[in-house]
């Protein structure tokens, strides 16, 4: 990797700004891939694995969404100010800002890949494929499948989370406790985390906003404005090829994927065998293989 040129810039975007890092050459005959990360407000950091895409030639773009990591952070604005429109809006402004207008792929992860499929229900000029890993078509589904996954765990598990839940005590050691067994299992089963992964934790820690409001406390507890989100009448609207990528341990469960795949003409889901919701992180380079392939084919 050490070969590959990286630059690093801010896109202006109304009176805030938009963190963004290049992996390769720009001026490439491929075209570029823009990463959405998940969270909401989970940074970069996690999905870093995916700048490997650019040892193909192609240049990779991650960024910082408004609100966290290296972005203007906004702690005090409320949750009408947080709508997947202001992250769609802000895509938009980083594609013109970078002059990609003229041909870009989009892959987007967990609450990125909802992004994903928000961006490309609309239609945007200049998006040549889609990859929607490790996301929910609805956060009702994505809840019920949290929910049935939780009543399989250990009671012990059970009765902390409950207690802590019921309480509003999420910041209990027990409760983290819980969460982080929880997570091992069906977040990222590389364990301990990589650094990149521990990052993202953490940078969520110090800039939680986001993530609270449109999330919640953690990945199974949606009590945010995302509670009641769905793509699912919108997805027949996407007419680019669209991959769709899962873990067979994901809390983005089958359950929760299958409107993608039902409802995008075309469409094409590969589960991880090994993996549960950081298939890049977990079964790194079988990932890289897979996107890679699927975005030359459609170059």
């Amino acid at each position: 990797m050490t070969s590959l040129q990286q630059t690093e810039g801010r896109a202006k975007f109304g009176p805030y700004e938009t963190w963004y890092r290049i992996t390769g050459d720009l001026g490439s005959s491929k075209p570029p891939i823009f990463i959405l990360h998940g969270g909401p407000g989970a940074a970069h950091n996690y999905v870093d694995s995916y700048k490997l895409l650019a040892r193909d030639g192609r240049a990779v773009i991650h960024y910082d969404q408004l609100g966290c990591g290296n972005s203007t952070l906004l702690p005090d604005k409320g949750a009408d100010f947080w709508t997947p429109q202001l992250f769609v809006d802000e895509l938009e402004n980083l594609v013109d800002t970078l002059g990609q207008r003229k041909g870009f792929h989009v892959l987007g992860q967990s609450w990125g890949g909802m992004l994903a499929a928000e961006y490309g229900s609309r239609r945007p000029k200049g998006v040549k494929t889609l990859t929607i890993a490790n996301s929910p078509a609805s956060m009702a589904l994505w809840v019920s499948e949290a929910m049935r996954q939780r009543s399989e765990m250990p009671k012990d598990i059970q009765d902390k989370l409950n207690k802590h839940e019921a309480a509003g005590t999420y910041s209990d050691p027990e409760y983290q406790e819980a969460t982080m067994w929880v997570y091992a299992r069906h977040v990222c089963r590389v364990v301990p985390f990589p650094p990149e992964v521990t990052e993202t934790f953490e940078q969520v820690a110090r800039n939680p906003t986001v993530y609270h409001t449109m999330n919640g406390p953690n990945e199974f507890f949606v009590v945010g404005t995302l509670k009641d989100w769905n793509i699912i009448p919108e997805l027949h609207k996407i007419n680019v090829p669209t991959l769709i990528i899962s873990g067979r341990h994901d809390e983005a469960t089958p359950a929760c994927v299958q409107p993608y795949k039902d409802n995008i003409k075309g469409s094409r889901w590969v589960i991880f065998e090994e993996s549960s919701h950081m298939p890049h992180v977990e079964e790194k380079e079988l990932c890289m293989k897979t996107v890679g392939d699927f975005l030359a084919a459609n170059d």
